[in-house]
């Protein structure tokens, strides 16, 4: 009997590493950009640089004063103050005093059927008027270096690209950060991984909302966000659009240029990821309710194993039970070194792998919220407006 579990053992050992090995693959952007990438010829058209700010007094100085540190000749920035209701209209008025190429639009109550990203794009979009040949959506929470806009236009015009996003690097400050986002990250990348993204071939569609440079024609073609209207992932229902009209779409690592920080405490995660997971697999109940047991059996499988082994062997269990906790530690010491990787390819301490179970059960909480709220009917809140609810409900000031 004791062989049975040797065998039992070596399957999951073997299975592990078939599945670490498939989360971990070496998905590679294949293009990052990088300061001192020069347009073909010079080329500079004017950019209309637009950034939705709903209650963004913690960033907004920082990336609106990066927007304006451009090395890039031609463009403005064009801030949407989506009726923020704290610091975020005094700052904004006192950057405004100084610097006259920032324009601050106080946006319209949102409409029914309307989310509120997109209605701020599209504020943003018409303030820029006939000017721009080419908008960046930048979001408040994302930093540029002064080399950003030069060197992502032309690495568009490299690329032939319509629709051009990045990467962002992330900057993660809190534990609960450095626990969880890297389990999110890695999801992401299974799930839309860049080379099949670049693919004119392949239907895979994405794009980073923090970052998103598109040239005028090709936005207007496809009818902009006023088409997305009711869209909480409107990033990637555009990449969709863009790259389903036969335009090309590009996803590069631009981390060396710009940086991110989406969230900062616990709290912000759980409401920040638990709105993105509900919103962007709505109507798909049967994948949440997939990804949160897949992730509540990788947050308690190893540990389990481990344990297992360990108590059968100090009750005697000998040679069977050796074999078992040996096989369990290989698969442990794999996946640790993987996500250690990981770690380090986010700028963050190598021994925040050792958290994997702990930042796994999190996330798997965070789907099975949503797929409660799914069920339930309910509807997420997010800065103040509810999405999702009773009849599609959006509303909230």
């Amino acid at each position: 009997m004791n062989w049975w579990w040797i065998a039992l053992s070596t399957l999951c050992l073997f299975s592990s590493l078939a599945v670490t090995w498939w989360l971990h693959r070496g998905r590679q952007f294949g293009l990052t950009v990088t300061p001192g990438l020069a347009a073909p010829g010079g080329d500079q058209p004017f950019i209309a640089v637009i950034v939705p700010a709903r209650n963004e007094a913690r960033n907004i100085r920082r990336c609106v004063e990066a927007l304006l540190a451009q090395d890039y000749a031609h463009y403005a920035v064009y801030v949407v103050d989506d009726r923020s209701t704290d610091a975020t209209p005094a700052i904004l008025a006192e950057l405004a005093a100084r610097d006259p190429r920032l324009s601050v639009i106080h946006a319209q109550p949102l409409p029914p059927g309307w989310a509120g990203k997109p209605h701020a794009l599209v504020q943003g979009v018409q303030a820029a008027g006939e000017r721009a040949a080419w908008y960046c959506f930048v979001d408040a929470d994302t930093f540029a270096a002064p080399e950003l806009l030069a060197a992502s236009y032309a690495a568009a015009q490299i690329h032939g690209a319509a629709l051009f996003s990045l990467f962002t690097r992330q900057e993660l400050g809190s534990f609960w950060e450095k626990v969880v986002m890297p389990l999110v990250f890695s999801a992401l990348a299974v799930g839309f991984p860049p080379d099949k993204v670049n693919d004119p071939a392949r239907p895979e569609a994405v794009a980073n909302g923090q970052y998103i440079l598109i040239e005028r024609g090709a936005y207007e073609a496809v009818g902009g966000h006023a088409a997305l209207r009711s869209s909480i992932t409107e990033d990637k229902d555009l990449a969709e659009r863009i790259k389903r009209s036969g335009r090309r779409l590009v996803l590069a690592d631009g981390r060396a240029l710009v940086h991110t920080r989406m969230y900062t405490s616990l709290a912000e995660l759980w409401e920040g990821w638990t709105k993105n997971i509900y919103l962007g697999l709505q109507g798909r109940l049967g994948l949440l309710l997939f990804g949160a047991l897949t992730a509540l059996t990788g947050a308690l499988a190893l540990p389990a194993w481990l344990l297992a082994g360990a108590l059968w062997l100090v009750y005697g269990g000998g040679l069977p039970a050796a074999v078992v906790l040996a096989q369990a530690l290989l698969a442990w010491l794999v996946l640790i070194l993987v996500r250690a990787r990981v770690s380090q390819l986010l700028d963050i301490s190598p021994w925040y792998a050792v958290t994997l179970p702990l930042g796994a059960l999190i996330f798997a909480a965070m789907m099975a919220t949503s797929a409660v709220r799914g069920v339930s009917g309910r509807g997420v809140r997010w800065k103040g407006r509810l999405y999702g609810g009773p009849a599609g409900s959006e509303h909230g000031e």
